[in-house]
């Protein structure tokens, strides 16, 4: 365990404790853990979820965006989330690109870099975004698929030897698990498709 892994493990619980306050400074808080995550993925050649990071410090950037806009306009910054079904088509979709995703960078990482673990962990990012994807448009099967990835995950970073990740990463399936409790049955109709 490196110093930059207890920092890393610190700074995203404080930003995940944030977030849930809904207090505006979540987000730089969260784009520091990103930064952190993506050194530390890049001294364990977890390239894939190194890339996973910076990805996901824009969309904690357009979050940061968001969220100011919202006050600026005098709209609430947060409330109940309505729960959009997730078509079979959308179902389909995703886990395709999940797969398709997976296997274009994990050949990439195979063959032109010195990955760790370049299948693990191209599959584990790739479906990482899909899981996101459908976040950002209110599927609650979005925590069903964060908890499937993030009990993987928690092998992999075991596995890396990065043990206090691995205890985020357990935490966030329980978490997960909380929101898809939470989220399921707070839905609309929307027609399969």
């Amino acid at each position: 365990m490196s110093m930059l892994e207890w920092v890393a493990v610190a700074v995203s619980l404080l930003g995940i404790w944030l977030t849930a306050r809904r207090l505006m400074v979540c987000w730089p808080v969260n784009i520091l853990a990103c930064a952190l995550y993506f050194k530390l993925f890049l001294d364990v050649k977890l390239y894939a979820d190194m890339v996973l990071q910076a990805l996901f410090g824009l969309a904690m950037v357009y979050g940061w965006w968001a969220w100011w806009r919202s006050r600026r306009q005098g709209m609430p910054v947060a409330g109940d989330v309505v729960v959009a079904a997730l078509p079979r088509g959308s179902l389909v979709l995703g886990l395709g690109a999940g797969t398709v995703g997976a296997m274009a960078i994990g050949w990439f990482t195979s063959h032109y870099t010195d990955a760790a673990l370049p299948w693990m962990d191209a599959a584990l990012s790739s479906f990482s975004l899909v899981a996101q994807v459908w976040a950002a448009r209110r599927h609650a099967e979005n925590w069903l698929l964060w908890i499937v990835v993030d009990v993987i995950y928690v092998g992999m970073f075991v596995f890396k030897g990065l043990w206090l990740t691995a205890g985020l990463y357990a935490a966030l399936v329980v978490l997960a698990v909380l929101g898809w409790r939470q989220w399921r049955g707070r839905g609309i109709a929307v027609s399969p498709g």
